[in-house]
């Protein structure tokens, strides 16, 4: 996906999760300063806002209000976020931003309630998502946790990370990839539209967030012995699918080793039987 894409996709992504975080803050008629210091605070935290500098923050917030206030109904405004979050992570991120700004104060107001309530309706979110979003922002928990990945998708970000580590991804790294994801067990319920989703996902990822952010929510989601040898063995696979592996290719084969707390002997095993 050329660059001027993905970066567009970056920054239609963001005005919803801003507009998502602006309407919760607004839900009652007006923005009170905490609400705005912490709508702040969430743009400055999430990677997804990485590079935003000071000054076009009140920018963003600015031109969010003026969409927002052009809208006629609420329902306008949820329709055009679901259309804008086209898949249920973003969603669900957008749901936990707007929960984290409309308890700010340590309360919701009945018409902050009302929003976040109408805008769980509208992103397709369940019951069990939002009550988990509202007890993790009330203990203070990253919203990484309200996210969680499907293993399948934490499988196949492993393989991304070693075919981008020259920066691109090849086309035939790509069939590659796809052929893994085809070939291996832990794949058999997962369709080739499904498994494409998937390494276009982990690609967004890995351009919007960076390496050392998906290394950390790689070692967070897959937290069993088991799956981070089967993700390792993937990434192994990409690597050496051409022959020899570059060497920056094996640098993130050792980061990985290293995230997962693979042990040399482990990774000479893999690598062999890959």
């Amino acid at each position: 996906m050329p660059r001027d894409s993905l970066a567009q996709q970056r920054t239609d992504r963001n005005a919803a999760l801003l507009d998502a975080m602006v309407l919760a803050a607004s839900a009652d008629g007006k923005i009170v300063p905490e609400e705005m210091q912490h709508l702040l605070q969430r743009i400055i935290e999430r990677p997804e806002f990485e590079g935003v500098e000071a000054e076009q923050m009140s920018a963003m917030v600015e031109s969010s209000v003026r969409r927002l206030s052009s809208a006629r109904t609420l329902e306008d405004i949820l329709h055009g976020l679901k259309d804008r979050l086209t898949d249920h992570r973003n969603r669900l991120l957008a749901f936990g931003l707007a929960t984290s700004v409309a308890l700010a104060d340590e309360k919701a107001t009945r018409e902050e309630l009302g929003v976040l309530k109408s805008m769980q309706k509208a992103l397709g979110l369940s019951e069990e998502e939002v009550s988990r979003a509202f007890e993790l922002v009330q203990s203070g928990a990253s919203l990484a946790e309200v996210l969680g990945e499907p293993l399948e998708q934490l499988y196949a970000e492993t393989m991304v990370l070693v075919s981008a580590a020259d920066g691109k991804v090849k086309p035939d790294e790509l069939q590659t990839m796809l052929e893994n994801l085809a070939g291996d067990p832990v794949f058999k319920e997962v369709s080739l539209e499904a498994a494409q989703k998937y390494l276009r996902d982990a690609i967004e990822n890995l351009t919007s967030e960076g390496l050392p952010q998906r290394l950390t929510a790689l070692a967070q989601g897959l937290n069993t012995h088991l799956q981070r040898t089967r993700a390792f063995r993937l990434a192994v696979r990409v690597a050496y699918a051409s022959g020899k592996p570059t060497q920056q290719e094996l640098r993130v084969l050792d980061l990985l080793q290293a995230t997962f707390g693979l042990a040399d002997h482990e990774v000479a095993r893999i690598t062999v039987e890959s």
